[in-house]
């Protein structure tokens, strides 16, 4: 007998991506889509697909995905974002997994992201192992205000197959999720009582070396023009983030 697979994705005008996130997972069971308030077509295109849509006001990150794991009607849940695509090898990897009567509780799966016309292979970007297929009575999300993650209570399985990410449209929409990011960043250190002296040495020293941190211990160089942009990205996004909060102490 079939074991069935919930899957969760949580939005907000996601129009352009829902469509292909969903279609890519036509195998489960059931998809159950959480809407934060979109403006755009993302609730209708969802509904069209057959998936359910429940709307729920912003709660943070994993909070959201707690809230969407909730909704799932089978034990198996698997999340994952709008901008996300499960790829035909691993479609058939969970499958085989969750029929299989696994002695794990939960499986981790690389992610390929494509960005600037290309699959990103370096620069941390790859394999970038993230855990998203959980029993639901044995997972739960944590709630920062960034970096979520999904916690599992038991053993975890580690598939081969990845999971393709479509995070960015260009450099510019890069840049503006990084300013919303490190803001979310900032607040962060502010709520962990970092000193300002602290901060001030970092602002320095943290964004230089995330910088060859991602374009030479990572490798990001072997990703051409794409791999310096992302290490340059990362640099400055780790620079927002302490110059914030430097600006929200002062406040």
């Amino acid at each position: 007998m079939d074991t069935p697979v919930s899957v969760t994705i949580i939005a907000m005008n996601e129009e352009s991506n829902i469509r292909r996130a969903i279609e890519s997972v036509r195998w489960a069971h059931e998809v159950i889509v959480v809407d934060s308030g979109s403006t755009d077509r993302t609730r209708e295109v969802a509904a069209s697909l057959g998936a359910q849509v429940v709307e729920q006001p912003w709660l943070g990150y994993g909070a959201q995905k707690n809230f969407a794991q909730s909704h799932a009607s089978h034990d198996w849940v698997l999340n994952m974002d709008a901008d996300e695509e499960v790829s035909t090898e691993l479609a058939k990897e969970i499958q085989t997994f969750v029929q299989g009567q696994p002695m794990a509780w939960g499986a981790a799966m690389p992610r390929k992201t494509h960005y600037l016309g290309r699959w990103i292979m370096h620069g941390g970007w790859y394999p970038n192992v993230l855990v998203r297929l959980v029993h639901k009575n044995h997972g739960t999300w944590t709630e920062p205000r960034v970096h979520e993650k999904l916690e599992v209570r038991g053993d975890i399985a580690r598939l081969s197959a990845p999971l393709h990410h479509y995070s960015f449209k260009n450099i510019s929409d890069q840049v503006q999720r990084n300013i919303r990011y490190a803001h979310e960043g900032a607040q962060a250190l502010i709520d962990s009582g970092r000193p300002s002296s602290a901060l001030k040495f970092q602002l320095i020293w943290k964004p230089l070396g995330k910088f060859f941190e991602c374009y030479f211990i990572k490798r990001g160089l072997l990703d051409g023009l794409a791999g310096f942009v992302i290490a340059i990205n990362a640099a400055h996004s780790m620079f927002l983030k302490y110059a914030f909060a430097i600006e929200m102490k002062k406040k």
